[in-house]
Order: C-alpha cells, then sequence, then structure tokens
C-alpha cells in the first residue's frame, strides 16, 4: 500500500518480512457448520484461524503495520484519499479474512450467498456496528475513526465465520500472503520506524530473526529504512506461540 499524495518525498522504502511457522506445520482443517447445513455444507469451509503453508512453512495473514500510539512512530499529517473495501460473506466464510483500511474509509459488507448472514464489528473507537445482510444485499461501514488494534469480525447467526479489519490513520500497512511475504511500500527514509506485528491466534513477541532469538516487546520492533527495499530476512515464530 503506498503512502497519501500529500507525502512528497524524493525517497522512500519498502520493508519486505517473510514469516515462517517453525516446527512441523500443523495441518489446515476444515469447519463442520451448524448452521444453514442445507447451504453451507455445501461448501469446504477452511479454518483460517492459522494457515501454514505445508510447502515452505510460510504463515498467511500476518499483519504488520506502521505503530503511531504511545511510543510510537510520530508521521507527517496525510491527506488519506478516501477507498471503498469489499468484505464478503461468501460460501458461509468472510472474504478477505483479513482486511486492511484507512480512517475515512468504507467497508462494504456483501452477501453473494442464499442465506442471510450479518457481520458484528467489535470496534473500540468507531461505533459498534452489527448489520445484518440479507441473500444478495450489502451494507456499507464507514470508518470515521482509527483503530488502535486489529478489530475482529464475526457472524453471529454462523459462528465460525471470523476474519480482521486494521484501521489506521495512515497507509502503511501489509498482510503476508500464502507464502509468509510481506511488503510495506512508500515509508519515509533516514529515520527508526516502529512497527507492530498481529496474528489473531499467535503470539509475535519471540522470534527468531535468521536463526537469531529477538524479543519483540508488545510485539513491537524497530528499524531504520533505507531508500529501497529492506529485506528483514526470515522471522521464524515457534509453534508454542499458537499455543
Amino acid at each position: 500500500m503506498g503512502p497519501a499524495a500529500s507525502v512528497q518525498a524524493e525517497e522512500t522504502g519498502t520493508l519486505r518480512m517473510t514469516f515462517k511457522y517453525k516446527g512441523d506445520p500443523p495441518k489446515q482443517g476444515t469447519i463442520e457448520p451448524t448452521n444453514d447445513k442445507a447451504f453451507c455444507g455445501q461448501h469446504d469451509i477452511p479454518d483460517e484461524s492459522l494457515v501454514v503453508n505445508p510447502d515452505n512453512k510460510g504463515i498467511k495473514n500476518v499483519i504488520v503495520y506502521v505503530y503511531t500510539g504511545r511510543g510510537g512512530t510520530k508521521l507527517p499529517k496525510m491527506d488519506l484519499k478516501p477507498e471503498t473495501h469489499e468484505l464478503a460473506n461468501k460460501e458461509c466464510r468472510f472474504e478477505p479474512h483479513v482486511v486492511v483500511a484507512k480512517q475515512g474509509d468504507t467497508i462494504k459488507v456483501t452477501n453473494p450467498d442464499k442465506v442471510g448472514h450479518n457481520a458484528n464489528f467489535a470496534f473500540f473507537r468507531n461505533d459498534s456496528q452489527n448489520v445484518t445482510v440479507p441473500a444478495g444485499g450489502e451494507v456499507d461501514v464507514k470508518l470515521e475513526e482509527a483503530e488502535p488494534a486489529p478489530i475482529p469480525v464475526a457472524c453471529n447467526i454462523h459462528n465460525w465465520m471470523k476474519a480482521q479489519l486494521v484501521v489506521l490513520d495512515h497507509p502503511f500497512a501489509a498482510v503476508s500472503d500464502e507464502n509468509g511475504v510481506l511488503e510495506i511500500s512508500g515509508l519515509p527514509v533516514g529515520e527508526e520506524i516502529v512497527f507492530r506485528a498481529n496474528h489473531e491466534t499467535g503470539s509475535l513477541s519471540d522470534v527468531i530473526i535468521d536463526g537469531k532469538e529477538e524479543s519483540w516487546r508488545a510485539s513491537r520492533f524497530e528499524v531504520e529504512i533505507e531508500p529501497g527495499m529492506n529485506d528483514m530476512g526470515t522471522i521464524e515464530v515457534p509453534a508454542s506461540a499458537f499455543e
């Protein structure tokens, strides 16, 4: 995700990280629906609470973002262009599993399924939202404020349906892909930046970076960004972090 147009730096940097599971990769299970079985039972519903690539141990859905809270990085004021992000209730699961958005953006909750769903946003700073979305319908949720941490989203009708929403006051965030890789581009250079890492079921505090054990207090770490690519290499997360 690139920076807002008002950030006119001559040079910027990109942070690249690869998250991997240290240990034998767990096999991804499936969900047995307990409601609307006639429809939801037609689909293979993956358990997305922890997704590890069996081929390379990459961890999917790790969230990393510039931390601007207390003791974090002070970023220049940005002109954030409002965007709309779709969160679909598709085949009795949320798609995508993680949404990264900014203050002022809109979440369009859609429902292409043939059964009704709802989306319960457990906001801290925005007004709580628990929207019902009938089959074929859609509802807009406006994000007025940035949130201090990733927000859980759940369907109260189908309690296995869960997602995460990140709402920031800047655009510097990314989510790891199926190989555990993420990149945050457009970062200001020449200064140390505080980042926070998050996984919905794991503690990203004790990690191993290129074979060296490190501790990320409160899941935060600092990187002095240089122009171009800043590759932190492989970050291994012990299996015990997900227990």
